[in-house]
């Protein structure tokens, strides 16, 4: 007569495969079915509720339903881009009350430099002999109307620099138009004819300090 005796151990893992799995349901489904059959529910209400706004037996614009909810889709996407773009323009827009513009007379001050004036930005042509300038690109981009630079309301504008002179020791100031555009000048740098540097200021500075003001606001 033999007595079994249990014997003890060290835990066994047991694989993945040999787990008990969930318990199927009186339907024949597991757990994972009940999402399956409410995800099954929610497509087909919302077919349902899709099918009494836009019946799929009626032609929509001379389409087929699929193909204007296509087109439908696409049109919203434009829109919503477009009202994106507009929102990021409008922030942007305060950003050139900063700007020194020609719609007050206040004083800027920034780099005098000079340079050979030929064909500007406004279509002008020009020579070192004129009293001309070039304003920064960021304020002569800010009145930009399209892609001609020449249709720039600020091409022909006049300000006046002023500066004090310590070699001559006195203030010395000209009256300059805006024929060009200068794109490595700061927002209050102004670019200017060598003319009209060498009134200002000894031309073997290069560059110097100015004050500056608009003479006439836009129309």
């Amino acid at each position: 007569m033999s007595i079994s005796q249990s014997r003890t151990g060290p835990d066994i893992q047991v694989p993945e495969w040999e787990r008990p799995r969930d318990k199927v349901s009186a339907n024949g489904h597991g757990a994972n079915g009940v999402g399956h059959h409410a995800g099954i529910y929610l497509r087909t209400r919302s077919l349902h509720v899709l099918d009494k706004i836009i019946p799929a037996h009626r032609q929509y614009f001379g389409q087929q339903r699929r193909t204007f909810l296509i087109i439908l889709g696409i049109i919203m996407f434009l829109l919503v881009a477009l009202v994106i773009g507009l929102a990021a323009g409008l922030s942007v827009h305060p950003r050139s009350q900063n700007l020194p513009l020609p719609s007050n007379s206040q004083p800027h001050t920034g780099d005098l430099t000079y340079y050979d004036p030929a064909l500007g930005s406004c279509g002008v042509m020009s020579t070192g002999g004129e009293m001309v300038f070039a304003v920064s690109h960021s304020v002569f981009d800010s009145f930009a109307r399209g892609s001609n630079p020449n249709a720039n309301p600020l091409c022909g504008r006049r300000i006046r620099a002023s500066r004090f002179d310590e070699q001559a020791n006195a203030q010395r100031s000209v009256d300059l138009t805006l024929v060009d555009r200068c794109v490595g000048c700061n927002p209050t740098d102004i670019d200017v004819s060598p003319a009209a540097f060498a009134e200002l200021a000894d031309p073997g500075a290069g560059r110097v300090t100015v004050t500056w003001a608009w003479l006439e606001p836009l129309p």
